[in-house]
């Protein structure tokens, strides 16, 4: 499979003291997940183009911005200005994201889709070849600190086993519950971009949480 990144989730930060907590993880991470939400795709709004660019120039990690939004090509233009670098966007909001993919791809921006705990995963798998990432939720979307959802296993080995049937470059990636004690198991079923909100904003010590994380998973 390919090689494992850990992706701390924002949204878990404290928002007083953003650059900091983000300088704190830097070294021990690989991407950092934004979660962009309006408030009407998923019932909450978190934040949007003013704090992904006042970080930017902060850090050099990779941004995956995860849009819970209805509408997220209306925002790429605005998502690469502050320095995106990848997209992902929910099949549910865009049953056919041909056009959404190509968008992103004329901005520079990589893209990816996600799907809902409930959504089969055969919802997206004619669209696996326009994307870079793949986002299995293994929570329902919108909110931080919810518990892992085992269902979310069986996708995870389907979806791997479609991507390397098809031999595409897709990374797949598991959002929603990751802890020390989840993330082996969904590592074993095919995961290789593991999102950590509260198991690691949420630690005393974010940077050794991310460490501990990495060492759970390279250990199966």
């Amino acid at each position: 499979m390919k090689p494992v990144r850990i992706a701390p989730s924002l949204l878990a930060a404290d928002f007083g003291r953003l650059a900091e907590q983000v300088a704190k993880v830097e070294p021990h991470v690989d991407w950092l997940h934004l979660d962009v939400m309006d408030g009407h795709f998923v019932p909450n709004i978190s934040f949007g183009m003013p704090v992904i660019s006042s970080l930017r120039p902060e850090t050099e990690l990779y941004f995956d911005c995860h849009l819970m939004i209805t509408n997220p090509a209306a925002y790429l233009d605005d998502l690469a200005e502050a320095g995106a670098n990848l997209v992902t966007v929910h099949i549910e909001a865009v049953p056919d994201p041909a056009a959404t993919a190509e968008k992103a791809r004329g901005l520079g921006l990589d893209f990816g889709l996600v799907i809902n705990p409930a959504t089969p995963l055969r919802a997206v798998t004619p669209f696996l070849d326009l994307c870079d990432v793949l986002v299995i939720m293994s929570v329902e979307p919108g909110f931080g600190g919810q518990a892992f959802m085992p269902e979310a296993l069986p996708k995870l080995i389907a979806a791997r086993e479609w991507v390397e049937s098809n031999d595409l470059p897709v990374d797949i990636q598991i959002d929603g519950g990751i802890t020390t004690e989840t993330a082996p198991r969904a590592r074993a079923a095919g995961a290789n971009v593991f999102v950590a909100g509260t198991s690691i904003f949420g630690a005393p010590d974010p940077a050794a949480a991310a460490d501990d994380l990495r060492r759970a998973i390279e250990e199966i």
